[in-house]
């Protein structure tokens, strides 16, 4: 028999913990979340929350800077939303009891992070996304209406009528049905699709994956950040070193100590990430050495006091945050495109919602600013929770432009890409081999011969993956597989049509920002 329920939300980061809190005052409220609440994106936050509350910050520099890193392509209208709204819920949050770092006269602490022109990111120290999800997390436990389901897995959506009424799971108890009036996909990011990740292992695509299966539009899948300073110490874990480190003074030096990052600009070492990453990576190359971040230059107990995580984890792998040149290299963090949505949430199926990293808003256009994305989750979440609070309907984008099957990168069909040796079954290969072939060649560098190869890999295997779980729906693990796959394979080819370079999306073969034809967002669903 199907589990009834209001309102169903699949993901426990901050924004289904956000929706979560407010639709619990009109009605039963079901979380479905793969692990537990802690290993979302939002725990692995260190840097901040950005908002505009600083005597010389306003909204609407916010939003120019916002609108700055986004390369071109962010919509306006989410912007302002983002940058206004997003005042009221950060002072909400911390009047729920947000521990948040205050200055000596007890004025909250504003840090700076790179492309922003002021101090404006509100922090816990580096571990701001641990402490908002305390936060959250306890408002939402304290609610009687509100149950979660850990360690359970939504496998497909309930569509009728091209409205999605609720959503099919596999836990510990085995599977079952859920019916919802609206269903909230708040499931995070698919860093995990790169061998080389800030991610936690639940970070797999899943939304994308559902609402795409689903008949959902996608959009701008192409621009995945990739954050510039990692801990690459061979042997230790890949470490987020956050961003407000450079924020604070810190420096990137190649091994002759030299700070490249000033050949890149003015900005230096607080340019966005984009250019960051791509300066790292040809770094690299030019001089066949690792570059290092240093923050011998600053005050030891400061770096204690303001990044004990980073001290802690340069210190696990034998380096002194303080003292020592911590090798860094680029990783994937953060994606900035997903399943397509209006400002309040709605995808193009009515009754089915996204909002945080899974969402496209538009309000990061190519490239997100450092922060925005605690900012993000916090304001659409509870945006989404208002529209599923009214009658379900679809959304009613009109600024995006739904791909052609006639286009080079859709006429690539399976059956071409499983013709020759591609025709073997690939069940000796595993997850490792699909994000080694997305870093390979869907990575910070892309370009054409290398794209079109991995397209049609990944659709070949994307195939074989669906045909097993329909063998063996109960197979988790190739549950897990198949949203890699196809998230790996929408990404792929999302970046082989776009052909110019913006923001996060770097075509070697096409190194220009080309406005004439591509300052355009890019949609595509499943048939089309």
């Amino acid at each position: 028999m199907p589990v009834p329920t209001d309102f169903l939300i699949i993901g426990s980061g901050i924004a289904g913990l956000r929706a979560a809190a407010d639709l619990a005052t009109a009605g039963k409220v079901l979380v479905l979340t793969k692990a537990d609440p802690e290993e979302s994106n939002t725990g692995y936050a260190q840097g901040g929350i950005a908002v505009a509350i600083g005597a010389d910050d306003t909204p609407a520099l916010h939003a120019e800077d916002t609108i700055a890193a986004g390369d071109g392509l962010c919509d306006d209208g989410a912007v302002r939303i983002l940058v206004e709204e997003g005042v009221r819920y950060v002072r909400e949050l911390v009047s729920w009891g947000a521990r948040v770092d205050r200055d000596a006269s007890g004025e909250l602490a504003l840090g700076r992070e790179g492309a922003h022109r002021v101090r404006r990111v509100l922090h816990a120290a580096d571990a701001t996304g641990r402490e908002i999800g305390r936060v959250l997390w306890e408002r939402v436990s304290a609610e009687p209406r509100i149950r979660v389901l850990r360690h359970t897995r939504a496998i497909s959506l309930l569509i009728r009528d091209n409205r999605c009424t609720g959503a099919r799971f596999v836990g510990p108890n085995g599977e079952a049905t859920i019916e919802a009036q609206a269903t909230l996909l708040a499931t995070g990011g698919a860093g995990q699709i790169y061998a080389e990740t800030t991610n936690p292992p639940v970070a797999t695509g899943d939304g994308v994956a559902l609402a795409w299966r689903a008949g959902a539009r996608v959009a701008d899948l192409e621009f995945m950040q990739f954050h510039p300073t990692v801990l690459s110490v061979p042997g230790a874990p890949r470490f987020l070193l956050s961003e407000a480190i450079r924020g604070e003074g810190a420096w990137l030096v190649n091994a002759e100590g030299e700070r490249f990052m000033l050949r890149e600009g003015p900005a230096g070492e607080l340019a966005s990430r984009d250019v960051v990453s791509r300066a790292i990576v040809q770094e690299t190359a030019r001089t066949g050495s690792p570059v290092f971040l240093t923050l011998q230059h600053l005050e030891p107990s400061y770096i204690a006091h303001r990044f004990p995580m980073a001290l802690a984890a340069c210190r696990a792998a034998g380096l002194d945050l303080a003292r020592h040149r911590i090798p860094v290299s680029p990783a994937a963090h953060y994606q900035m495109g997903g399943v397509e949505t209006d400002v309040s949430g709605r995808t193009t199926i009515a009754g089915l919602l996204a909002a945080g990293e899974v969402a496209c808003t538009g309000v990061h256009g190519a490239n997100r600013l450092a922060s925005n994305s605690l900012l993000e989750g916090l304001v659409f979440g509870a945006r989404a929770a208002h529209a599923m609070l009214e009658p379900p309907r679809a959304s009613q984008m009109t600024n995006v432009r739904e791909a052609e099957p006639s286009e080079k990168a859709n006429v690539m069909s399976v059956r071409d890409a499983m013709g020759g040796t591609e025709r073997r079954r690939r069940t000796g290969s595993s997850e490792a081999d699909v994000r080694d072939l997305m870093w390979r060649h869907v990575g910070v560098t892309r370009d054409g011969p290398g794209l079109e190869g991995a397209v049609r890999y990944l659709l070949a295997w994307h195939e074989e993956a669906e045909q097993a779980l329909a063998e063996d729906p109960h197979d988790m693990n190739q549950w897990r597989l198949a949203s890699l796959l196809a998230v790996s394979a929408l990404m792929g080819r999302a970046a082989l049509r776009r052909e110019e370079s913006r923001g996060a999306h770097y075509r070697a073969d096409f190194p220009a920002r080309n406005d004439i034809h591509w300052q355009i967002h890019i949609a595509e669903r499943r048939g089309a």
